[in-house]
């Protein structure tokens, strides 16, 4: 079953929605660590020797090699927004899945 542009579309913002509301909850318990935390993930994507664009695109790569759903969906999203092209999101792909699959060729 296809889903729809809308029902996409609403799935992704659910999804980091989810991710944003878990997160508020445990910065509720123990916010100085959850925002020393999220300054330095601010920090890490800001720009830099390697562009936001890059950056993002790296953090797709790692967030599917991690299968991390919420990941992938933001980082994607952040790609996106940072004027990645369909192209270049599908050679971020291929990257996660060229290492995944490499480690099993010393297993032949």
């Amino acid at each position: 079953m296809e889903m729809k542009d809308e029902e996409m579309t609403n799935y992704f913002d659910q999804s980091i929605s989810d991710y944003k509301q878990g997160s508020n909850r445990i910065k509720k318990k123990l916010p100085k660590m959850i925002q020393g935390y999220f300054d330095f993930t601010e920090a890490c994507f800001e720009e830099g020797a390697i562009s936001k664009k890059h950056k993002q695109l790296t953090a797709l790569s790692i967030s599917i090699h991690a299968r991390d759903e919420y990941c992938i969906i933001f980082h994607t999203k952040g790609a996106v927004e940072q004027g990645a092209t369909e192209q270049e999101l599908m050679e971020s792909i291929a990257i996660s899945a060229a290492l995944g699959g490499g480690q099993l060729f010393h297993k032949v």
